[in-house]
């Protein structure tokens, strides 16, 4: 329980008043069958408690309670059906909490908490049900007439504080994100090992499934991408019903969630085993753009300047292939390669696979500081029905997606292993 007991330690050292933070909702999938459950990061970053109907509370105007949590009880009926639940002593004995309820009582339990606190740092907009009963409480501490009572006169998003803390990880955080790592190598290279003419692309999505599970991780970071052909070139592409063809490439976007943290990994790689020449334009030219913005990761630097670089080598290589033309400034400056390079070249990375943290501070791109994860991910998307692109290039998706490390040195890349020049790509996909 140390990491957690240090990072309630580290915002409330950084805050004055009350911080809650309410579970992920139960969502269902269809009549009674439910989504599976994944607590909010927040709530689980301070806590380490992944049951759902859960509120964690932190306080500096409590004389005792600086952590409370509000639970589910003990139901030996319902855990016959659902599984064990911590319940209040739970809560206590095994998350450290200093005082702990049953959820139900959180209505007449948090006005008392919320007295004496001039700010509330809670997340408003994001469960209505949630700010309703927030919000009750404040009236409540406010409407007790001619009391002394002080009240939150002002609701602060937590984000400034918590997530701060949360961009930068620790060597135990960054020991997860390497693990993480490692399950969705093996993924990928057992997706590139079965890929074939003939196979569909679920069942490529069902040997990355199988991986990660079968290694520990709790389940995919997101769902997985698996575009063949054509289909390459839809970014969040998510049917995986395509059979693939011989000459064709076929696109993963893959990576697993290991005990809370995510990695986030892209290949493309030839169904039958070797590049063509349109092919290897195309993935040659990501590839650079991919080396030449990850050569930037290092302290001090931003993402802004590492998608410009990114932008700046692929906007070079698509005049080279003929799928641009004219001058390259007036290109990046119109942003007319846009219509082949349409995302973002990165975005922080842990515990969400697009992850807490500010992008600019006072109006300003970040610099970049030790302990941030960033994915490095440019691409080139040729769309099939693109009459203006030369034949030869049509339907040709080409990402290379990595995670990368920024060390007080410059940068580890935490999924460097896993096969990306077009050597050990073509070799991987014939083992």
């Amino acid at each position: 329980m140390l990491p957690f007991l240090d990072r309630r330690t580290a915002v409330l050292d950084r805050i004055q008043g009350v911080l809650v933070i309410w579970s992920t909702p139960i969502a269902y999938r269809n009549a009674d069958v439910e989504h599976e459950y994944r607590q909010d990061s927040d709530l689980y970053y301070l806590s380490g408690f992944g049951e759902p109907e859960s509120v964690a509370l932190l306080s500096t105007v409590h004389p005792e309670h600086r952590f409370v949590l509000f639970v589910r009880p003990r139901d030996p009926e319902r855990e016959t059906w659902d599984g064990p639940r911590a319940g209040v002593e739970g809560a206590r004995k095994h998350y450290a909490a200093d005082a702990a309820f049953p959820i139900a009582e959180i209505g007449e339990r948090l006005p008392a908490y919320l007295s004496g606190a001039n700010r509330l740092y809670y997340r408003l907009g994001r469960d209505r049900d949630a700010d309703a009963r927030m919000l009750d409480a404040i009236a409540h501490v406010r409407g007790r007439g001619r009391s002394p009572a002080v009240w939150p006169t002002e609701i602060v998003d937590p984000s400034g504080v918590l997530h701060e803390l949360r961009v930068k990880k620790s060597t135990d955080e960054i020991a997860r994100m390497r693990r993480a790592a490692e399950i969705t190598r093996d993924a990928h290279l057992g997706a590139m090992h079965l890929a074939a003419p003939g196979r569909w692309e679920y069942e490529l999505e069902a040997v990355i499934r199988e991986t990660f599970r079968r290694s520990g991780a709790e389940r995919p970071a997101y769902g997985p991408i698996v575009g063949s052909g054509p289909n390459a070139t839809i970014l969040h592409y998510r049917a995986n019903n395509r059979r693939l063809q011989d000459g064709e490439l076929v696109l993963v976007d893959a990576g697993c969630e290991f005990d809370f943290y995510a990695s986030d990994v892209t290949r493309t790689f030839p169904v039958s085993g070797t590049f063509s020449r349109p092919q290897r334009v195309i993935y040659d030219a990501v590839l650079a753009a991919q080396a030449d913005a990850i050569a930037l990761v290092a302290p001090g630097a931003t993402l802004e300047q590492i998608h410009e670089r990114a932008i700046r080598t692929v906007v070079s290589r698509l005049l080279t292939a003929g799928l641009l033309s004219g001058d390259a400034d007036r290109i990046v400056s119109e942003q007319s390669y846009r219509r082949f390079f349409m995302h973002r070249t990165s975005h922080w990375l842990g515990m969400d696979v697009h992850d807490a943290g500010a992008y600019f501070v006072g109006g300003q791109p970040r610099p970049l500081e030790p302990g941030m994860v960033l994915t490095v991910e440019p691409g080139i998307y040729v769309r099939e029905d693109d009459a203006e692109a030369p034949p030869e290039y049509r339907g040709i998706g080409v990402r290379i997606e990595d995670d990368v490390l920024v060390t007080e040195s410059g940068r580890r890349e935490l999924t460097a292993d896993i096969p990306r020049e077009p050597s050990d790509v073509e070799h991987a996909c014939r083992a």
